[in-house]
């Protein structure tokens, strides 16, 4: 999540899209986390009243990215152990890290793989946790059938996808034309249609036709309002960051600079230093069983 959060919307490296570089998408995924802790915390309470008999002891995140989902999961549930696997070694790395300084990597194995290529061999698991990943998939019903296959029967899946970007600004921003982030968003919401066609999916039915029983379809609109978490500011800097980098030729030169002022570290009335961001987020959390 981060997932993808999103976020880790879209850390898969797609052709056609420049990616930056890891260190700055795993900076990314770790605000994601900071400023949407109450979210993985309200997902995991969610999975816990899931599983009340049998809490689940063997995790697998798929698409783990720098982990976000891995510890919230660990804090969930005590006794658990995660398989983090994630295409990225610099993201893995960093994950580890992580985990060496929480104190937790003895319950964490990290596996680095590319699910559109041969799914690694692993044992079977009690819960598959899958944060903005399955939309990355080539082939994402391939994808499904093959999570149905590495979980117990009546085993957990937890897919949870995002409706787009999180945004964070005013209608008017105080320079330039009001409306600068909805035209971010209708942007780069175009862009993704061609390089993520599975973003967006209606998950329920595909899901359903891997095999999986649905248990509950939620979705979270967070809207976060001052006082809001120290990292806001930064959070809100790397998605523009992020999206900047993708929207060079679609947005006027008058859009791009405003943009530029606004994710410039040393601006006055940028991201930074605004007290009227608020961090509004949708995501939807499907929850399924093995039957």
């Amino acid at each position: 999540m981060t997932d993808h959060h999103h976020s880790h919307d879209d850390h898969h490296h797609n052709q056609g899209v420049t990616e930056p570089d890891d260190a700055a998408m795993a900076a990314l995924l770790d605000l994601d986390a900071e400023v949407l802790h109450t979210f993985l915390s309200d997902v995991t309470s969610d999975l816990a009243r899931l599983s009340p008999d049998r809490p689940p002891h063997r995790i697998l995140d798929l698409g783990s990215g720098t982990g976000a989902g891995t510890f919230a999961l660990l804090q969930r549930f005590e006794d658990a152990e995660v398989i983090a696997v994630d295409r990225s070694p610099e993201l893995m790395d960093h994950l580890r890290d992580k985990a060496r300084d929480r104190g937790v990597e003895h319950r964490i194995r990290t596996v680095q793989a590319d699910l559109d290529g041969a799914w690694p061999a692993l044992d079977t698991v009690d819960l598959v946790w899958a944060s903005a990943s399955v939309h990355h998939l080539a082939d994402p019903d391939r994808g499904l059938r093959e999570i149905f296959r590495s979980l117990r029967p009546g085993g957990l899946l937890a897919v949870i996808e995002m409706a787009g970007f999180p945004r964070f600004l005013p209608d008017d921003v105080g320079r330039g034309r009001p409306g600068l982030e909805a035209r971010c968003h209708a942007a780069m919401a175009e862009a993704r249609a061609e390089h993520l066609p599975h973003l967006g999916s209606d998950w329920g039915p595909r899901i359903s036709r891997a095999g999986f029983t649905i248990e509950a379809e939620r979705p979270f609109s967070l809207d976060l309002r001052p006082p809001l978490p120290e990292a806001t500011g930064r959070y809100a800097q790397a998605t523009l960051r992020r999206a900047r980098s993708h929207l060079a030729g679609a947005l006027s030169a008058d859009d791009l600079a405003t943009l530029d002022h606004l994710i410039d570290s040393d601006a006055p009335d940028g991201v930074l230093r605004r007290d009227d961001l608020h961090v509004r987020v949708e995501r939807t959390l499907w929850a399924a069983r093995r039957p």
